[in-house]
């Protein structure tokens, strides 16, 4: 089989896991009295939004979440989006299909689906009408309303004087009355980067079967030394002699993962996805690599971790626990090592251009704002260069521990 092929079916394969990960984070919550720091930071900036609404005040907090947050829209500023497809599936309702534009950017309600900060929830009562209905703002233009139920955080909508509640995101273990398989922005970037990589890679392709014997040139030479490096300074020092069988794999990887961050550098529709920067798809790729190199485990792996060989029975009692936990740990490094750099970049680069607002609200003038770019406007710029080698750095350093994490695990040892 062509290298190159193995490498377009594992691309699908890190995609589709990634993808349905996707799918079943779109909707999730954490359990009962338990809120995530993520919520918890969305949630502060939605009352920081509107106690400054009286005051006319920008809100960087609110900005900077919703630019690195999901939502089932890519949003430009004011009323300008793109919308995405929204599919909702509920036993009392069927399947539904419809634009996220719908919403009108939260003022409508349809079918009892509405658009909560660009997430689609649903309305519990089933007395509230379905169709297109319009709703009651409160809270300035603010459509759904958040307040504390016990130890909770419920949204609600207002119809006809009437407050509605908000149905609760499912979990994996307790679903909700709905399911929603919508293409949100992360997963439409997915989609991209999978398609990009199918393009790419079959124009390289190509080019090997068309230009045997000769030097590389077009795509061909943009992607060998890339491949090429992956090979001898990733699989080779890492894996040993059968790096080949995971060469793939590691490829995948690190296309997968550089791509969709150079994708989420790029500021406008329909890309700037904070794909990455979502735990789900970084929760994905680690399951991925702990699914390979545990599978592959050779005897002799297992043992140093169970049992381990030359060392006294006592030892090995509290030794083999500590072995055993260091499986999970190491995937779950991978996850939080990617994920944080990520968000930690695009948090930066929203808060420096923030600068330009923050500094024209204290001036109340040109001056103010004039301040602020002076500021923002060059460290932006720098650290936006450097988030483009950290796209490359992050996907080497994913590439390179889960090659390091295959090696330990597939090779023989001698004692």
């Amino acid at each position: 089989m062509h290298p190159f092929i193995k490498v377009f079916g594992i691309v699908f394969c890190v995609f589709c896991v990634n993808l349905g990960v996707s799918f079943a984070q779109q909707h999730t919550e954490p359990a009962h009295g338990v809120e995530t720091t993520t919520q918890h930071t969305e949630h502060s900036a939605t009352e920081t939004a509107h106690e400054a609404e009286g005051t006319g005040k920008y809100s960087p907090t609110e900005e900077i979440m919703h630019h690195i947050s999901n939502a089932n829209e890519f949003h430009f500023f004011g009323y300008y989006s793109i919308p995405l497809p929204c599919f909702m599936y509920s036993k009392q309702d069927g399947l539904k299909y419809f634009m996220s534009s719908v919403f009108e950017h939260g003022e409508k309600a349809y079918d009892r689906y509405v658009s909560d900060h660009g997430v689609v929830r649903r309305v519990i009562d089933q007395s509230f009408p379905m169709g297109l209905i319009d709703l009651q703002a409160e809270h300035g233009d603010h459509f759904v309303s958040h307040e504390m139920v016990g130890d909770e955080e419920v949204g609600f909508v207002q119809y006809n004087g009437k407050k509605y509640e908000l149905e609760k995101a499912s979990l994996l273990y307790k679903q909700t009355s709905f399911y929603d398989f919508s293409i949100s922005k992360n997963v439409f970037t997915m989609l991209m980067a999978f398609l990009t990589l199918l393009f790419l890679l079959g124009s390289a392709a190509k080019s090997y079967a068309t230009n045997k014997g000769k030097a590389p040139k077009g795509i061909q030479s943009l992607f060998e030394p890339i491949i090429l490096f992956i090979r001898d300074d990733v699989a080779k020092p890492m894996i040993g002699n059968k790096y080949e069988k995971f060469l793939p794999l590691l490829l995948s990887l690190f296309f997968f993962i550089l791509i969709i961050n150079l994708f989420g550098l790029i500021p406008f529709a329909p890309f700037g996805g904070n794909v990455t920067g979502n735990i789900a798809t970084t929760a994905a790729l680690a399951l991925i690599a702990f699914v390979v190199t545990n599978i592959n485990g050779k005897a002799d792996y297992w043992k140093h971790i169970v049992w381990m060989p030359g060392v006294p029975v006592v030892m090995k009692i509290f030794l083999a626990p500590i072995e055993l936990i260091g499986v999970f740990t190491k995937p779950i490094s991978l996850m939080i090592r990617l994920f944080a750099n990520i968000t930690a970049g695009h948090i930066i680069i929203l808060a420096l251009v923030s600068l330009i607002f923050v500094f024209g609200n204290a001036g109340e003038s040109m001056i103010g704002s004039g301040a602020g770019m002076l500021i923002s406007v060059p460290f932006t710029l720098f650290l936006s260069v450097i988030e483009i080698i950290v796209a490359f750095i992050q996907a080497y350093i994913f590439t390179i521990l889960t090659a390091s994490y295959i090696g330990a695990a597939t090779e023989e040892h001698h004692h």
